[in-house]
């Protein structure tokens, strides 16, 4: 994901500069990862801009927050507003958004309290590279030696920064053995997650992915792609999966804000299935860009216009 800079950040209440929106070295996110953070996605519609499941994340944000201890000074329809002026004043038309609050300058150890909480929104062009090769041919990807957090250790349902140490492993790992992307076992050696995206496997004409109690983030487009899933027809079922299932699946794929719904075509270099985008894949695809592109009705309320 390359940056863009736009003109402005919303930044502790009001849209600053782009180059104005900085903070002091001795931060306390910047030394104990005291951050918590949603990423957002705009897409261009037939009736203007909109982002795509705005209520979704902005509630999974201050749910974050809570779980850290970290009180939002601004009530949830400041920070939605704030959003969508973000979006408008930049005058994007499709783009990533970057909610970020954060424990900031005051005092230095790791008791959080003695300083002050803010809030950022940042939102810029998106640029991805290839995207439609992703989205037809997939990646390649492979399982990782590192493991996903137990569950009385860190938070997996926050999407604290802390966490995302674990991610940076992952992908750093996996492009060094030669995959795009690393696939993560829990701590009981079960599939758990992408170094930042969920992930979906066909098996027998059902879609499997894992449970929270996987150690995973429930991720916003995980659930409107098991909604699409059920909608088309297609069996779900939400279990632990082993890993040996990775070998005998039919078709599997990552999502998210960022992956969106990418298909995985090998893991440690074995096809899946055929080693290419499978048919439930491109079904599934087909909807939620649909719906994400206004070009199919908008029956779940998951778009939100960015009016000019």
């Amino acid at each position: 994901m390359k940056l863009t800079p736009s003109p402005y950040i919303w930044f502790n209440g009001e849209l600053v500069p782009w180059d104005k929106a900085q903070i002091h070295v001795l931060t306390h996110a910047m030394h104990y990862a005291s951050s918590v953070f949603e990423g957002i996605r705009a897409y261009p519609t037939p009736k203007g801009t909109a982002v795509l499941g705005l209520d979704a994340h902005v509630t999974r944000l201050y749910q974050s927050c809570k779980i850290v201890h970290l009180p939002i000074p601004f009530p949830k329809d400041r920070i939605r507003d704030a959003i969508l002026e973000t979006v408008r004043e930049n005058k994007h038309d499709a783009c990533y958004i970057r909610p970020l609050v954060y424990r900031g300058y005051g005092a230095l150890g790791v008791w959080p309290e003695d300083n002050p909480v803010e809030v950022a929104i940042a939102a810029f062009p998106w640029v991805k590279t290839n995207e439609k090769d992703l989205l037809e041919k997939g990646l390649s990807v492979g399982v990782s030696s590192w493991r996903r957090m137990a569950p009385d250790t860190l938070p997996s349902m926050a999407k604290v920064a802390g966490n995302y140490v674990n991610s940076a492993l992952v992908i750093v790992e996996a492009k060094r053995h030669g995959y795009q992307e690393g696939l993560v076992l829990d701590v009981d050696g079960y599939v758990s997650e992408g170094s930042g995206q969920n992930v979906f496997l066909v098996h027998e004409g059902t879609l499997w992915t894992p449970p929270v109690g996987a150690s995973i983030l429930a991720g916003v487009t995980r659930a409107y792609v098991l909604q699409i899933a059920r909608e088309l027809g297609i069996e779900t079922t939400e279990q632990r999966i082993p890993r040996e299932m990775l070998a005998i699946a039919d078709e599997a794929f990552f999502t998210g804000t960022v992956a969106e719904v990418t298909p995985i075509r090998s893991i440690d270099g074995q096809d899946v299935g055929s080693g290419a985008r499978g048919p439930v894949t491109k079904r599934i695809q087909e909807r939620f860009f649909g719906i994400a592109r206004g070009q199919i009705d908008d029956v779940h309320g998951w778009l939100t216009p960015v009016r000019r």
